[in-house]
């Protein structure tokens, strides 16, 4: 008899809680409070309610700050030929994409014995011609981490250039060689 209202109270218990966590759930989901991770984008249907009402990001130029701008040499900052970063726009907010990594000598994630920056660039440029032609064949070239379907980027996570190279790409396009902070990145837009 006692077990038998044990477990009468411990169904209602759990009841009682998971009632709470959905009810929660829906209180909150609706928050408006400013998210710090969200980007707010040209172009935004819903007022600027959903990333917290934030201004876009303004475009970036090479230069910009001055003689000693922050984007000079940066890996992830600025391109490969020195110019200065496409604006981004009314692009998608997300896009579906794979990557060809080739790593060097002091980028994140390299062994110590990893080929040199030059010898990377060689590599990611003969790559990206590859790539042109059969992105599969080149993955399977790049370095572990090289994958055809990485699955779905948003915007603000990735490091400005990259971003912005994988953002303008066209659907089915293929990036020139990218510098990022863990090597050479060349980038395919699937969606």
């Amino acid at each position: 008899m006692r077990t038998t209202a044990m477990n009468k109270v411990s169904v209602v218990v759990f009841a009682v809680l998971c009632g709470g966590a959905v009810g929660w759930l829906l209180v909150h989901e609706k928050d408006d409070s400013p998210r710090p991770w969200a980007v707010a984008v040209d172009g935004d249907t819903d007022g600027g309610q959903r990333d917290g009402g934030a201004d876009p990001p303004a475009p970036f130029e090479a230069g910009a700050a001055g003689g000693d701008s922050f984007l000079d040499g940066d890996a992830g900052e600025a391109l490969l030929d020195g110019g200065g970063l496409p604006v981004l726009g009314d692009g998608p907010k997300s896009v579906r994409f794979g990557v060809i990594l080739v790593q060097y000598a002091g980028a994140q994630g390299t062994k110590a014995e990893a080929r040199s920056r030059v010898a990377a660039e060689t590599l990611a440029a003969e790559l990206a011609k590859l790539a042109l032609e059969d992105f599969a064949a080149a993955v399977k070239k790049g370095d572990r981490g090289s994958v055809e379907d990485a699955g779905r980027m948003f915007r603000g996570i990735l490091e400005r250039k990259p971003e912005y190279v994988l953002f303008n790409l066209d659907k089915g396009g293929v990036s020139d060689p990218v510098d990022t902070p863990r090597g050479f990145w060349i980038v395919k837009r699937l969606e």
